[in-house]
């Protein structure tokens, strides 16, 4: 299981470990925030094809999906 800091997730890179569409590493391009601080929203924006995707930023935490970084 990846540990993420909700706080420090804006601007992280992660690599798919299952690539789709030649999409493999990835960039948090925006983060919404509740009141709480907790992450209400997150958008994953692929490098190589600008296009973004929104996801629960939990997903990240799936170790069978995502690497933190790029690798």
């Amino acid at each position: 299981m990846n540990r993420i800091n909700p706080a420090k997730l804006l601007n992280s890179k992660w690599t798919a470990l299952q690539p789709q569409k030649r999409e493999k590493h990835f960039l948090v391009s925006d983060v919404d925030y509740a009141e709480d601080g907790s992450v209400r929203s997150c958008t994953l924006e692929a490098v190589m094809t600008h296009v973004e995707y929104s996801i629960d930023w939990k997903e990240l935490k799936n170790t069978d999906k995502w690497a933190y970084g790029w690798k």
